[in-house]
């Protein structure tokens, strides 16, 4: 498959994302988080696990369940409590820097050495989205800060460590993520039911929220991230995520009649920019053919 097209669907995941504030605001019921983060993760990853029918053996047990902590099971929540604590789109801007997290872990853990280039371009971004989601300042907690770059941690730590182990033999993307998403959501279910209490009542709005979050939102943008990890760099994936925050912004503006000035349309294409040039920075070069014996063999390496 070409590169753009990988680079496209990838993509599809954060646009996916940026829908869930207005579904949440609009169909769901309020101040239920955590149970949002639950009914996204735990379907979706049994969905995935019966239709993949592949479960981890040996040390991918071990693997799977913190890859499905640090993804999403320790991300949801802290990304929903950041939002509650912090000025509108304060937390937004925290998870704009999650290039960066992942440049620094790429060279720690993948031994990619960062460009000026690329550390620029993850400035960038993070300025962009500033100016789209930041409101009229507001006093910061701290906790919600903290809270903000843990989220961005665990999920950059998450998709390194991702691209760092690949996938066992003979398992593709669909099985991987519905070990993860079955991990994290069985991580959520006490927190939910010890913070929240039990299931709210449910109406036909709320259900098709659900559904939608559940399927499109969580199954399909999740195997569809997964699999951009194992096609591109760890970098290249999470360039992506400022698309979240800019698909939230111009949703706002097309569905619930909330205004863009001047100064976020600016954001928005410096965002986007970034997003961009973070894929054109970070390309991925092919491995080389290894010849032998006069004929010439393409590397093995599994893409898929």
């Amino acid at each position: 498959m070409p590169r753009p097209t990988t680079v496209l669907l990838t993509a599809l995941a954060p646009v996916s994302w940026g829908t869930t504030y207005a579904v949440t605001t609009e169909f769901l019921p309020p101040d239920r988080p955590l149970f949002t983060g639950l009914v996204r993760a735990l379907p979706a990853g049994l969905l995935l696990l019966a239709v993949g029918r592949r479960l981890p053996r040996g040390a991918w047990w071990g693997k799977a369940a913190l890859l499905g902590a640090l993804n999403i099971g320790a991300f949801f929540p802290l990304l929903f409590f950041s939002a509650y604590r912090l000025p509108g789109g304060m937390a937004a801007v925290v998870g704009s820097v999650g290039p960066l997290f992942a440049v620094g872990l790429s060279a720690l853990l993948l031994g990619q050495r960062p460009t000026a280039r690329t550390l620029a371009t993850g400035v960038v971004a993070a300025f962009g989205v500033s100016l789209v989601v930041l409101r009229a300042a507001g006093a910061l907690d701290p906790l919600g800060v903290l809270a903000a770059l843990a989220s961005t941690a665990s999920m950059s730590t998450g998709t390194v460590l991702t691209k760092k182990w690949g996938r066992p033999e003979g398992v593709g993307p669909l099985a991987m993520t519905g070990w993860q998403l079955t991990a994290g959501g069985l991580l959520i279910a006490p927190v939910a039911l010890l913070a929240e209490g039990a299931p709210p009542t449910l109406d036909g709005r709320a259900v098709g929220g659900y559904l939608y979050l559940a399927l499109a939102n969580t199954a399909v943008a999740y195997w569809l991230w997964f699999r951009g990890i194992g096609r591109l760099t760890a970098t290249q994936v999470t360039f992506l995520g400022p698309l979240s925050p800019l698909t939230a912004a111009v949703v706002g503006w097309a569905a619930l009649g909330q205004t863009l000035t001047p100064v976020q349309v600016a954001g928005m294409a410096l965002a986007f920019a970034a997003t961009v040039a973070g894929q054109l920075g970070t390309a991925v070069r092919p491995s080389p053919p290894t010849v032998r014996t006069g004929a010439v063999v393409r590397s093995r390496e599994r893409l898929s």
